[in-house]
């Protein structure tokens, strides 16, 4: 056991479930596949970390991913539950810095995760914000629920107000870089993680005239 760990955030990848606002525009395959290479570069990120990982799947727990890793599902009735279980779970069982993760950023590799469990040895908290005002990841050096209580989750201002609280608390935080997640079309296309995937590139398209084909024929589509 390392007195470090990462928790991981995974969406079982199922039809359907998965980047719904994406699905919008590129149907629910397209969201399927572009979620799917999503979780792989997610496990690529963590594949080289010399220290513990936890893998929390949001329903079942999928074996064949994160094979040497601990493995289990979530536990919570909203985000903010599910994610202050986690970090309950790691300090109980000892682990000083922990830092979380979610799976859906095309550009995050093992260094902003390794530079995220560094500033917890002169930080209370670390956040990596995300340029839609949220936060890819956040760490804690001891727990502290209220980052998790009472935000509003999904929203642009949720870092900053978790931010403004800390702060008014004299919590000693620190942020890492912006990064990108894919929440929409206009994220997806403006990537380089899809700019340089030409297979993704081909699925997708073929999966946006599928997808506005079905709403012609429903009559939803002009």
């Amino acid at each position: 056991m390392t007195d470090s760990l990462v928790i991981v955030f995974v969406k079982n990848i199922k039809l359907g479930t998965v980047k719904t606002r994406l699905a919008k525009t590129i149907g629910d395959f397209g969201a399927f596949e572009v979620y799917s290479e999503l979780v792989k570069i997610t496990e690529n990120a963590t594949e080289a970390l010399t220290v513990d990982k936890r893998i929390y799947f949001s329903n079942a727990v999928v074996e064949s991913k994160w094979k040497n890793d601990f493995k289990t599902v979530q536990k919570g009735k909203d985000l903010g539950e599910r994610m202050l279980n986690a970090f309950k779970d790691g300090f109980d069982s000892g682990y000083k810095k922990i830092v979380l993760i979610g799976s859906d950023l095309p550009d995050i590799n093992s260094t902003h995760i390794t530079n995220g469990l560094k500033a917890l040895e002169t930080n209370d908290v670390v956040f990596g914000p995300a340029e839609d005002g949220g936060y890819y990841l956040v760490g804690l050096s001891k727990m502290n629920s209220s980052i998790f209580t009472n935000k509003p989750w999904s929203q642009p201002h949720l870092l900053a107000e978790t931010l403004q609280e800390l702060h008014k608390n004299n919590i000693a935080v620190s942020t890492l870089d912006t990064l990108n997640d894919i929440d929409n079309y206009e994220d997806l296309i403006a990537s380089d993680f899809y700019k340089s995937n030409l297979k993704l590139q081909e699925k997708i398209q073929v999966e946006i005239l599928t997808h506005k084909t079905d709403f012609l024929f429903q009559g939803r589509y002009i």
